[in-house]
């Protein structure tokens, strides 16, 4: 009794000087984080943006723009089922766990352990027996705790690596919430543009079977040849092979945007339409400033580099000294009635510091291993911003010039329509000889093949920008109070 009296009076003791232990070096744990600078070089303004960047920023639901129900459907079904998107929030939540596992370090652990046996040992020695008991029974129930002193910040270290690279898959998230998009309005507009298309051969086909039919009566009066026959048939023949491959484009589009919303093709129903009947919405860049922090590409490669610096500080700080601190205390017995008396108790204190000194340059290699990978984490970064402004000029460029051609193009229609008309109206009248008609007809299947393929390409480059530009953008605060009071901002 009396020797547990006198460990308990060292209780006070013990724990004042595990307070000073602890409270002494956690002082220190404000370590200083490493950080390389990128040295951008980032443009005032785009080379091909308009005059006024600000004025039509991309909204947070921008394919709405395009004014398509079906279309808007169809992406936010996408949002909500497709496999990819999915995948991605289950590497979130991967990325979550591996977080807290490496935080677990800066927190102490304790362990609560009872064990009971009953053991006997021999009583033969020799060619003797031994008298007294044989079996011996033991009981203990015992709380176990231990914790490392993150003095240099190795375990925090590695901690925020972890963090950073959760926040990395979020933004990984969204660069394939983004894509999934992106996908589904192009497959959206191959259909509308396989749609389109299909209605001109069609009709192109009835032109040239009239053109042939009008042929075959001057034929039959004797004012056409064979030849003019045959050429005419092979135009018709050329239009209807035009047909087969855009119904296949069609369907298979159909299957792809099925894939894309998660759903088996027979399950999904697409009624298409026309690209005539979807707007085109106008859309600025904002400046080159503002895309660091809305292309989730670059906000992904921004964390991935936060934790190769953060690995960089965990491996400098592996040279240093540990210092773990470790407690054991508990009951033990041999008769259960006993277990929790006083004089039961035991414990143990211990401190605990180790210093690496030779190690076969393994914590050099490991220090140096991310080094590298902060470098390499260091140029993606940078190449990722470069990448980011080159996109957004190359789908500028790409706007303008789209808008530019489908207007050209339209006019080429509209004027070899009028030939096209003019030409057959003269050969029911017998006015004109055939070369010219199969010139003018040609050229009118062409112009109107050229412009739906045109209106497609201005499509898809203004959903190129789209990407170009991160998606949809949230308003800063002075742009969101100027929309809300227009008169203050005069």
């Amino acid at each position: 009794m009396r020797e547990w009296e006198s460990q308990r009076s060292a209780w006070p003791a013990l724990a004042a000087t595990l307070a000073l232990v602890l409270a002494t070096p956690l002082g220190g744990c404000m370590v200083s984080w490493e950080q390389v600078a990128a040295a951008l070089d980032i443009p005032k303004a785009y080379r091909a943006a308009p005059r006024d960047p600000d004025a039509a920023l991309p909204s947070v639901v921008w394919w709405r723009g395009f004014r398509s129900s079906e279309l808007t459907t169809l992406i936010e079904e996408a949002l909500a089922s497709n496999l990819d998107i999915a995948a991605a929030v289950a590497r979130i939540v991967q990325a979550d766990a591996q977080a807290r596992i490496a935080g677990a370090p800066l927190l102490p652990s304790l362990d609560f352990s009872a064990n009971a046996t009953r053991s006997r040992a021999s009583r033969t020695t020799g060619t003797e027996t031994t008298g007294g008991p044989s079996e011996r029974t033991s009981y203990s129930t015992s709380l176990s705790a231990s914790y490392e002193i993150d003095f240099w910040g190795k375990n925090r270290g590695a901690m925020r690596a972890a963090e950073q690279l959760a926040v990395a898959s979020r933004f990984d998230r969204e660069v394939v919430a983004l894509t999934t998009v992106v996908a589904v309005a192009n497959t959206y507009f191959l259909i509308l543009e396989a749609q389109d298309r299909l209605r001109v051969a069609r009709g192109n086909l009835e032109a040239a079977t009239r053109v042939f039919n009008l042929i075959k009566e001057r034929f039959d009066a004797g004012t056409a040849s064979a030849l003019d026959i045959a050429q005419q048939e092979s135009v018709v023949n050329t239009q209807r092979a035009a047909i087969p491959p855009l119904e296949q484009a069609v369907r298979q589009n159909m299957a792809t945007l099925a894939v894309l919303i998660g759903r088996s093709p027979e399950r999904v129903a697409i009624r298409g339409g026309t690209m005539n009947g979807i707007a085109i919405p106008r859309v600025t860049p904002g400046l080159p400033s503002d895309l660091l922090a809305q292309r989730p590409d670059i906000r992904e490669a921004e964390a991935q580099l936060a934790a190769a610096n953060a690995n960089v500080h965990a491996a400098r700080a592996a040279f240093f000294p540990s210092i773990r601190l470790t407690a054991d205390g508990g009951y033990q017995s041999r008769a259960l009635a006993t277990l929790l008396r006083p004089e039961s108790a035991f414990f143990n204190l211990a401190a605990n510091l180790a210093q690496p000194l030779l190690d076969g340059a393994r914590l050099q290699g490991e220090f140096d291993l991310q080094r590298g990978r902060q470098d390499e984490a260091l140029q993606l970064y940078r190449k990722a911003v470069i990448n980011a402004f080159a996109d957004v000029n190359r789908a500028l460029i790409a706007v303008q010039q789209t808008t530019r051609r489908e207007q050209l193009q339209r006019e080429v229609v509209n004027s070899t329509r009028r030939a096209f008309e003019i030409s057959e109206t003269r050969l029911r009248e017998g006015t004109v000889d055939l070369v010219t008609v199969l010139n003018t007809q040609q050229a009118l299947f062409q112009a109107q093949d050229a412009l739906a393929q045109a209106r497609l390409d201005r499509l898809q480059a203004v959903v190129g920008l789209f990407q170009a530009l991160g998606g949809g953008w949230d308003k800063p605060k002075e742009r969101a109070a100027a929309a809300l009071n227009p008169s203050r901002s005069r």
